[in-house]
């Protein structure tokens, strides 16, 4: 039951950066994905919500995962490739497709969205995908996004199921994820998902975070999290209130935006640009976030 992936620590959801000609700039997904790594980061999930996925062609695709594989690789750390559709046979052939690609460690795949499933429907899904899969699966739980959430009693039992390795729980701490936490196994790995929640996840017994803001200040981001895993509350606190102002300021303006235009304006990525029918963040905004990140750096 379960897998032999154990996710631990924080995982960034890479933006894909663009170049001014419109083009995936990979030699500053490059430099991203070295800085966090090298701040402490357990590993990289590109290609998710973050990653304006459904904006990118297939080719572009290949290229930041064939990128990320290398890069992961070299360094020891984890690659979690996102994706998945509202279409089991499509999810499922392009999870197929990561057994020709060398160090992936996981396909995170998100729960169907805009057919509105049943609560079976959604678990007989991942079973599907988990049964075709040459990877471990990780459950993208965002009912915010997709319209459906999985219920505690679905991620349980998709818990003990082949292949399965964890969720991303992008939800607040409310009731029916804190029963989703208390009753998972210890093979099966909670990802808070939700940035402003991460610290309460943690107490509660997540494992680490799939986390966007985590873009900015990686290391207090990786700090925060390991005072969670080790049970320091009062200095885990202090890193929760610094850092919570980031995670309010990144999502005031449909994410990634706000996010890429603060990394412009640190100079990390060559333009703030999304591809429609996203668009740049407001100055108020990006500004509002740069002001939150120099208050955590100090």
């Amino acid at each position: 039951m379960g897998s032999p992936l154990r996710l631990r620590g924080v995982y960034v959801p890479l933006i894909t950066p663009f170049a001014a000609d419109g083009t995936v700039a990979l030699d500053a997904i490059e430099r991203l994905a070295n800085e966090f790594l090298d701040a402490g980061c357990a590993g990289l999930v590109p290609l998710g919500t973050t990653g304006e996925s459904t904006a990118l062609d297939a080719a572009e695709k290949q290229s930041i995962i064939e990128l990320c594989s290398r890069i992961c690789r070299e360094r020891g750390a984890h690659l979690v490739v996102g994706g998945g559709t509202n279409n089991t046979e499509a999810t499922a052939s392009g999870v197929e497709a990561l057994a020709e690609v060398e160090g992936v460690s996981a396909a995170m795949c998100v729960v169907p969205y805009y057919v509105r499933p049943s609560q079976a429907g959604i678990v007989a899904h991942f079973i599907e995908i988990a049964r075709r899969s040459p990877v471990p699966v990780v459950i993208y739980n965002i009912p915010s996004r997709t319209g459906r959430l999985l219920e505690a009693p679905g991620v349980l039992e998709l818990a003990r199921t082949d292949n399965i390795a964890g969720v991303k729980q992008a939800t607040p701490l409310d009731p029916d994820t804190m029963a989703m936490l208390a009753g998972a196994p210890d093979d099966f790995f909670v990802l808070s998902g939700e940035d402003p929640y991460l610290f309460a996840h943690l107490l509660f017994g997540a494992s680490g975070t799939i986390c966007a803001s985590a873009h900015v200040c990686t290391d207090r981001f990786v700090a925060l999290v390991e005072c969670g895993l080790a049970g320091k509350v009062e200095e885990g606190r202090v890193h929760h209130e610094a850092l919570a102002p980031i995670a309010e300021a990144g999502f005031a303006e449909p994410n990634p935006a706000v996010f890429k235009g603060a990394l412009h304006a640190q100079g990390r990525i060559p333009t703030p640009d999304l591809r429609l029918p996203m668009t740049p963040a407001s100055q108020p905004a990006v500004q509002r976030l740069l002001a939150a990140i120099d208050a955590a750096a100090r």
